[in-house]
């Protein structure tokens, strides 16, 4: 509901424009970052600041945080200013962050100790769809703080899928980003197989689109690396932590993912080469340069 405060701790590049779609949706927000620019900009829309995750907390009925990695969500619930230390029965926590499962497991574990509720909500859909306010958003936890939350979410997402327990968000998030990496290096291997051939990776990328190897991938990242424009949307070394984390849940479930291996191993090499920073469409473009050959015109 639109009178429930609501605290957002992460403004990013996805937790700013989530944040300021709550702002155009009615809601009562109050806001903390670790730099001070974004949260600058929101206040000027109309978000109240606060210090410390802490005192987000204090001040809000729901507290949604969108934060880079495991430790940094660890960090903000259970540091010495942590959310933790601002909640009291009757709050919602949500974690829209992509984490480990077990740390969303951690957080409900403790929310409900304090007589609180909480959801994972991971997203996808990147920069795009969080200005565009038409994320896919998989929720693990309790049915009935789904239900409370789905005001929430709609203000931010199209694609709101309940998936089961406190957890499964995560598993679900996981579970996407290896199918989104598996699938970007696919189009690269048969974008550079064609290129390498003499055939024309446009018209390839064209005529696939039109068959069964169709995909979003395919559209979007296929022709992403045929221009040669590779400006972030979803950084590979975001990608690479979210395929660590699904490759810890499959070691720790009994689970092989050897594909998923590779391409991890593949996009380490990338970042650890100072590629960190580029969208992970630009694994196709890595692709290429190992065959020697280029999917995009050589520049002027």
């Amino acid at each position: 509901m639109a009178n429930e405060r609501i605290g957002f701790i992460g403004l990013g590049v996805m937790g700013r424009p989530m944040a300021e779609n709550l702002l155009k949706h009615g809601f009562s927000l109050t806001v903390h970052n670790r730099s001070q620019a974004p949260v600058e900009a929101l206040v000027a829309q109309g978000a109240a600041r606060a210090s410390s995750p802490e005192e987000v907390a204090r001040a809000s009925d729901v507290v949604i945080t969108m934060l880079p990695d495991t430790p940094d969500v660890e960090a903000v619930y259970f540091g010495p200013q942590g959310i933790m230390n601002g909640v009291r029965a009757g709050m919602l926590l949500i974690d829209m962050s992509t984490v480990s499962p077990a740390i969303a497991q951690r957080i409900d574990r403790a929310a409900r100790a304090a007589g609180a509720q909480s959801l994972d909500a991971p997203v996808s859909g990147g920069d795009v769809g969080a200005r565009a306010g038409t994320l896919s958003i998989m929720v693990g936890g309790d049915a009935a703080a789904f239900e409370r939350a789905r005001p929430i979410f709609e203000a931010m997402g199209k694609n709101i899928v309940h998936i089961g327990d406190a957890g499964a968000g995560q598993i679900t998030k996981a579970c996407n980003q290896v199918v989104v990496a598996l699938t970007i290096e696919a189009v690269g291997e048969a974008l550079v197989l064609a290129a390498k051939a003499g055939v024309d990776p446009a018209k390839v990328r064209q005529a696939l689109l039109g068959g069964f190897a169709q995909s979003r991938v395919l559209e979007l990242h296929g022709q992403r690396a045929l221009e040669g424009r590779f400006d972030p949307g979803f950084r590979l070394r975001l990608h690479r932590k979210d395929l660590h984390i699904a490759l810890e849940t499959g070691e720790a479930l009994g689970v092989p993912l050897p594909v998923t291996r590779l391409v991890h191993d593949t996009i380490r090499e990338m970042v650890e080469a100072g590629r960190g920073e580029q969208d992970h469409s630009a694994l196709m473009a890595y692709l290429a340069e190992r065959a020697q050959t280029r999917l995009a015109p050589a520049a002027d």
